[in-house]
């Protein structure tokens, strides 16, 4: 079914005892194909584009995780969305564009496209790694789909890459227009403090507690020495995040008073 795919496993595997892994990732790949709707010409990218690191501990024969892929997943992904608002979104200036491609392409919307095309259920990777952590979920998923962006790139070219966005990340965004809200929180706050000339927001964790796995963060955002606000979250930027929308409406709620 893939070309040479047994002889891209021998580069891949230091050995050819693991017959078991061969033959489940061969399931994967061949169950992968048809969510992504073309013929794998090349399965050693798609191996890696499924391979995150924590597997590597458990199946060293692999060799490489698909780190690299993501770094290229990335670009090509800002890429080809960069090029679709700017065709779409002709009388928008650059800010726009800047905060609605980082609308479209943050680690909570890929995360929900992976959820889409049931990822997890392709991606290899050591389950003691998240244990139970929502967070590390995301992340790795989100990781996984820019992977998998980076290998049909590599594989197939860049308009088929361009039609996979298009089709599993852009268009299902702008059916609800979600992404054009600003999420950013902690973006705006600099803004708005520095359009009134104020010290720039400084981020203070006050608590980390639970397990390895499953932490959960707690943020103070100060500007100046006043605290506007306190966040918490799984990880130390969803916690600023949480912390800065808190700070964001107390500043804008001072600002008007002093308008006042």
């Amino acid at each position: 079914m893939f070309k040479d795919f047994f002889e891209n496993l021998v580069k891949i595997f230091k050995s050819g005892k693991k017959k078991s892994l061969q033959k489940e990732i061969l399931l994967k790949l061949e169950s992968l194909e048809k969510v992504l709707g073309f013929k794998i010409e090349d399965s050693s990218y798609f191996i890696k584009a499924i391979t995150h690191r924590s597997y590597l501990e458990i199946n060293p024969e692999l060799e490489k995780s698909n780190e690299r892929l993501e770094f290229l997943g990335d670009s090509v992904l800002n890429m080809i969305v960069a090029k679709y608002l700017f065709e779409i979104y002709t009388n928008e200036g650059e800010g726009f564009l800047t905060k609605v491609r980082s609308s479209l392409v943050n680690r909570d919307r890929l995360y929900v496209t992976a959820e889409r095309l049931k990822l997890k259920n392709y991606l290899m990777y050591n389950h003691k790694y998240l244990g139970d952590s929502l967070e590390g979920v995301k992340t790795i998923l989100a990781d996984c789909l820019e992977a998998i962006i980076g290998a049909i790139y590599l594989d197939q070219g860049i308009d088929t890459a361009e039609n996979f966005i298009l089709d599993n990340l852009i268009y299902p965004n702008e059916e609800d227009r979600g992404f054009l809200i600003d999420k950013n929180y902690k973006g705006q706050l600099l803004e708005l403090a520095q359009s009134k000339k104020m010290d720039l927001p400084r981020y203070v964790v006050t608590k980390v507690e639970g397990p390895e796995h499953k932490r959960e963060f707690t943020i103070d955002v100060y500007i100046g020495d006043k605290n506007y606000g306190t966040g918490k979250g799984g990880s130390k930027k969803s916690a600023e995040q949480n912390a800065s929308k808190i700070a964001l409406s107390k500043l804008k709620s001072d600002c008007n008073r002093n308008i006042r």
